[in-house]
């Protein structure tokens, strides 16, 4: 099982970009010494939280501090920019990382972004697949485009000048374009299936119960079937929550109690998702539970991984046989209230979880 990171990012809102920035910047240039073999980075315009608010310059800050791990968007929100504008940039990025990136795409999941950009209760997953689709004809052609849909309309057929190369876009460093990855959160995700007929793969977020996660797979595996491909647990990439210290009780501390970051972030995810969303089947089995009762100390006890080494290597071996067997395992960065204990946690995680896991899994 290989090790890689994700952030959405999220932070205690009061706290300035000029912090959190480079405290982001550090999480994935720590995991990159660390051998992580992936950082996903997400992004939002209307979250002082959530306050990356263009995952590819994100990106394109850590092009050359960076000398191993892969770089990917986690994700780019389509129906909030012109595709004409996401292939030229994805493009660009591809080039500076020279092929190390993953482009992660999606519709997008919070509704002040999909508000503010005029999509609020519009068909975000019809935007969505257009956008995607005018971005991999651009990357296909040469110019000069002429591209109608619904929602978007590309031509450069009028200013074309093909001698000096006005009119055609850049296409990415890897042909015929980066590995595509979607993230999927609704429990026997229908999206799940209609990606892997196109060729991409899931990543299943942190904030679903085991169970809702085991239900990728089958759907996964649907999907590849139904084009002719075996599918690979090695392409399946999950995500959870987790905190490693040298010591139980600071790990319960910082990692399970209201002070603790964790804590904080599923506050703030409880109320986007459930108090707002509409989403309180994603944290409970039985859907006549209350959505009254998935509170943020419901859902960190619940979703959160934290402990000793011990304990973490045996909790996630525990998860790993609820969910079934996958590739890669993304280690969420949540917010460093402590920030000496959020980089010994990473590196505990690289350094000693993890091959303790995968010892205990070739055994």
């Amino acid at each position: 099982m290989k090790l890689a990171t994700f952030m959405m990012p999220l932070h205690p809102p009061g706290r300035p970009p000029s912090e959190t920035l480079p405290e982001d910047r550090e999480a994935i240039l720590l995991a990159d010494r660390l051998g992580y073999c992936e950082a996903y980075v997400g992004e939002h315009i209307t979250d002082l939280a959530e306050n990356v608010t263009s995952c590819l310059m994100f990106l394109a800050s850590l092009a050359h501090d960076t000398k191993n791990i892969v770089l990917g968007t986690g994700t780019i929100n389509m129906p909030n920019a012109h595709p004409a504008a996401i292939a030229a940039q994805v493009a660009m990025l591809d080039h500076l990382l020279k092929g190390r990136f993953i482009m992660g795409i999606s519709p997008g999941g919070l509704m002040s972004d999909a508000e503010v950009f005029g999509n609020y209760q519009k068909d975000r997953n019809a935007i969505f697949l257009e956008s995607i689709n005018m971005v991999l004809e651009i990357w296909q052609r040469e110019g000069p485009y002429d591209l109608k849909g619904r929602f978007f309309e590309i031509t450069t057929g009028k200013t074309m000048i093909p001698e000096i190369g006005q009119g055609t876009i850049i296409k990415p460093f890897q042909q015929p374009h980066p590995p595509i990855v979607v993230t999927a959160v609704a429990p026997h995700s229908k999206g799940v299936t209609e990606a892997a007929k196109r060729g991409w793969t899931p990543i299943s977020a942190n904030f679903l119960l085991p169970e809702w996660v085991a239900s990728h797979w089958p759907r996964y595996v649907e999907g590849c079937s139904s084009i002719g491909k075996t599918a690979s647990p090695a392409d399946w990439r999950v995500a959870k929550s987790i905190f490693v210290a040298d010591d139980d009780k600071v790990a319960q501390r910082y990692g399970l109690s209201p002070e603790g970051p964790y804590h904080f972030y599923f506050k703030q995810l409880v109320r986007k998702l459930v108090g707002f969303g509409g989403r309180g089947n994603l944290f409970k089995l039985d859907q006549s539970q209350p959505d009254s009762e998935i509170t943020p100390e419901y859902a960190t006890q619940k979703l959160v991984i934290a402990g000793s080494v011990n304990s973490v290597v045996e909790q996630i071996l525990a998860f790993r046989g609820q969910v079934g067997d996958f590739g890669t395992l993304l280690y969420p960065c949540h917010d460093w209230m402590d920030p000496a204990l959020g980089r010994r946690s990473m590196q505990l995680m690289a350094e000693q979880v993890m091959p303790r896991i995968n010892a205990a899994l070739r055994a």
